[in-house]
């Protein structure tokens, strides 16, 4: 088994909070996440590589989308 563990820091822990609110919904059964003052931990595991990495790919990609919403990141 593998396992990779990611952290976000955020400005405060409401936004690390809502950030990880956002993301539950499509985590359930691949990804476990905390909040821990203003950092947002995620650990997942998997059998194989590139198992893991596809679970790793689609949580980013739910990340920088839930951190556009909240205003995180600029805009074009």
């Amino acid at each position: 088994m593998l396992s990779l563990e990611l952290s976000a820091d955020y400005p405060d822990e409401k936004t690390a909070r809502a950030i990880m609110e956002a993301l539950q919904p499509d985590n359930v059964g691949y990804v476990e996440s905390e909040v821990r003052d203003n950092v947002l931990f995620f650990r997942m595991s998997a059998d194989n590589a590139g198992t893991l990495r596809n679970t790793a790919d689609d949580l980013i990609a739910c990340l920088k989308i839930a951190e556009d919403a909240v205003g995180m990141t600029p805009r074009d």
